[in-house]
């Protein structure tokens, strides 16, 4: 038992696997202290690469250390990296979104919306900061920083040759392809499954294993279709901040 502005932190130094789902900033601190012991931190805390990046890199240097991704989309993009052995392959990573509850609309629609429509989001069930976020396609900019942290070149270690501008975001309402990397042969590896946060979440735990219980299994004779289409930026104009501010760098 811990208790105390440190014990999460301490927690995380004993764990062998630490699942940091802390909302916000405040999930920095544990995400350091995983890393900094050499142990595996399986990562949800998204607010740890975006505000803390560099240190974060830091961090990741350390002997033992090892960050897996828990969002379902940049969870979605190492499983399909692993299918590739020479990582200045990659050409490209595509982040799905589903567009939240006010796809299709335009601006001057969303003037009248409310706050229960912004949390009635259509595939996924998620606390309200970030369904919130969705709502506005401000997750999906945070997403495009944090897979620019994971696997673009600040990351330097996983020896991808990739920056912001090979990071597409692409709408796909049914939730099912959870995101894309591209080869330089043209080649697209995507990772399917019904929406379930229990899948990545195993995939953490386990990984370079795999769980043995499954979850979000897709019955491919019931699934009907698959659908993209390209964000409106204007509609939301959010993602595109989230491109400049990574643009500038810094904190």
């Amino acid at each position: 038992v811990g208790a105390g502005p440190e014990a999460l932190a301490e927690c995380a130094q004993m764990a062998d696997v630490t699942v940091n789902g802390v909302v916000g900033f405040a999930g920095l601190p544990v995400t350091l202290a995983a890393l900094e012991a050499g142990k595996r931190l399986a990562l949800a805390n998204k607010e740890s690469l975006i505000a803390a990046g560099p240190v974060v890199q830091q961090a990741r240097r350390t002997p033992g250390a090892e960050l897996v991704p828990v969002d379902s989309e940049h969870a979605a993009v190492h499983q399909c990296l692993r299918a590739n052995d020479v990582p200045r392959r990659l050409a490209r990573i595509q982040l799905t979104a589903s567009g939240g509850p006010f796809r299709g609309r335009s601006r001057a629609e969303l003037e009248s919306v409310s706050i229960d429509d912004a949390l009635a989001h259509p595939t996924w069930t998620m606390g309200p900061k970030i369904t919130i976020d969705s709502s506005t396609l401000m997750n999906k900019g945070l997403e495009v920083i944090e897979a620019n942290e994971l696997f673009g070149r600040p990351a330097g270690a996983d020896g991808f040759d990739i920056g912001l501008d090979d990071i597409d975001v692409v709408v796909h309402p049914q939730s099912v392809v959870h995101s894309m990397a591209t080869f330089t042969d043209g080649s697209t590896i995507a990772q399917l499954s019904m929406p379930d946060m229990r899948l990545p979440i195993a995939y953490a735990l386990a990984y370079p294993d795999r769980g043995a219980v499954a979850y979000g299994g897709i019955d491919w004779a019931t699934l009907g279709r698959l659908d993209f289409e390209a964000p409106d930026l204007e509609a939301f104009p959010c993602l595109g901040l989230a491109y400049e501010a990574a643009r500038t760098g810094g904190t």
